[in-house]
């Protein structure tokens, strides 16, 4: 009776969405969004479905999400978090584990990273009283120079923390070489990358840790979430230690004494037979998701690899129309050796332009198409990090022009051929509008 009910009620969920009112695109007043949510009736009843269960924590949904995206990137484990920026506090989080002996990192360890990016790629260094050490990013793809990075290298530096940045993968051949020539830990925020390939191989596969984020704006949704995933069986156990409030415990949630030894041990100050339920060997947090989120991102996952193939082409489509304009761009490029999953198109207005980059947003968002800077631009001049202790490695001059003169537009699934032209054509428009010259239209 009970399984009879639940499909007529996803069944009706599927109609409703099947029901649902799309407004039509008009150029000039609907609203370009620079990212969003793509998702069909799947989603819904996915959702739904997890909803009647009524197991508000991680379930079987989670699980088949962790087997599923791990498996897709190349890597043992993914643990499920609630944001991406969650993710990259349980990466750097874990490395201060005692578990890890020598090699953990301790107040004070440097940790070479990017002042282009955001802010969540910077924050657990800070939170963990760690010293990030700045390097420059490069123009067209900016990413962190790493052609500088061994030059940062002292005898405190202890890990390299790297963002893809929108997509773009990083030199990986150059960074896991002096990562493993110095014996350096190496985390990829891989946020804003998932289905990057670097040497036909996923980005998020190549660090001890890579992390993962599905709001709204990213290559699949949950509405908010994250992963952490790693190769590493040592790091597994301690990140879910730290994601799951620090608990020595590895079960998972409503299952007891996976150990054998749930009353048979003996830990720290605590009596012999303590429960091993309430053990606690980490200063952790409670970072865990509901299920209902992972059974949206269990049907998010199936659609990832089209959803990465429109990116492409929103993208290249994009490329193809803007080149013409080099003399007043610098356009993006691809790393060498890689197949970027695109997260936006930046566009960097050269000096010496006829218009700044404030012209040309302002051009843009009064017609109606979203922009979104490169996130916090130099993050060392933002004002919560005013005060922080940090190194910079020659100049953050790249950084700098990335600050003041570049924005980005979106590629994601949702944006339709009709929209695609109507962004070319207000590119158009502007630059004829700005250099006193007739472009040719789209």
């Amino acid at each position: 009776m009970a399984d009879a009910i639940r499909k007529e009620i996803i069944a009706k969920v599927k109609d409703f969405y099947k029901s649902g009112r799309r407004e039509p695109f008009v150029p000039g007043k609907t609203r370009i969004n620079y990212a969003g949510r793509v998702y069909d009736e799947d989603e819904l009843a996915n959702l739904v479905d997890a909803s009647l269960d009524f197991w508000l924590t991680a379930g079987r949904y989670a699980g088949e999400f962790e087997k599923k995206l791990a498996k897709f990137i190349g890597v043992g484990y993914c643990l499920l978090t609630n944001s991406g920026s969650s993710a990259n506090l349980l990466a750097i989080s874990a490395l201060t584990s005692p578990l890890l002996k020598d090699r953990r990192l301790r107040p004070g360890d440097e940790v070479i990273t990017t002042a282009c990016g955001f802010p969540t790629t910077l924050n657990p260094l800070i939170q963990n009283n760690l010293i990030p050490v700045f390097v420059d990013c490069e123009l067209g793809t900016y990413n962190i120079m790493a052609s500088r990075i061994e030059r940062a290298i002292t005898k405190k530096s202890r890990a390299i923390f790297v963002p893809h940045t929108l997509g773009n993968p990083v030199d990986m051949d150059t960074v896991m070489r002096i990562a493993k020539k110095h014996n350096l830990w190496l985390i990829e925020d891989n946020c804003d990358a998932l289905g990057s390939l670097y040497r036909e191989r996923y980005t998020g596969s190549f660090g001890h840790i890579s992390t993962c984020s599905f709001y709204p704006a990213h290559h699949i949704t949950m509405g908010e979430g994250g992963a952490v995933l790693t190769d590493d069986p040592l790091l597994k156990k301690i990140i879910m230690s730290f994601r799951d409030w620090g608990r020595d415990c590895y079960c998972e949630p409503g299952h007891d004494n996976t150990c054998r030894k749930r009353f048979a041990m003996k830990m720290g100050d605590l009596p012999y037979g303590y429960d091993h339920k309430y053990i606690y060997s980490h200063i952790g947090y409670n970072l865990k998701l509901t299920d209902m989120q992972a059974a949206i991102g269990v049907a998010q996952l199936k659609k990832l690899p089209k959803f990465i193939e429109i990116r492409k082409e929103n993208f290249n489509r994009l490329y193809r129309h803007t080149r013409k304009y080099e003399k007043y761009l610098i356009l993006p490029r691809a790393t060498a050796h890689s197949s970027p999953s695109w997260f936006g198109f930046p566009i960097l207005v050269r000096d010496g332009s006829p218009f700044s980059r404030d012209d040309m947003v302002n051009h843009l968002e009064n017609n109606q198409i979203s922009i979104r800077m490169l996130f916090g631009g130099n993050l060392v001049k933002q004002p919560a990090y005013k005060n922080i202790r940090h190194r910079i490695v020659g100049t953050l001059e790249n950084t700098d022009l990335v600050m003041n003169n570049l924005f980005w537009i979106g590629v994601y699934p949702g944006l339709s051929k009709a929209q695609l032209t109507y962004v070319c054509k207000t590119i158009d428009d502007f630059i004829g509008l700005s250099t006193g010259k007739r472009e040719v239209k789209v």
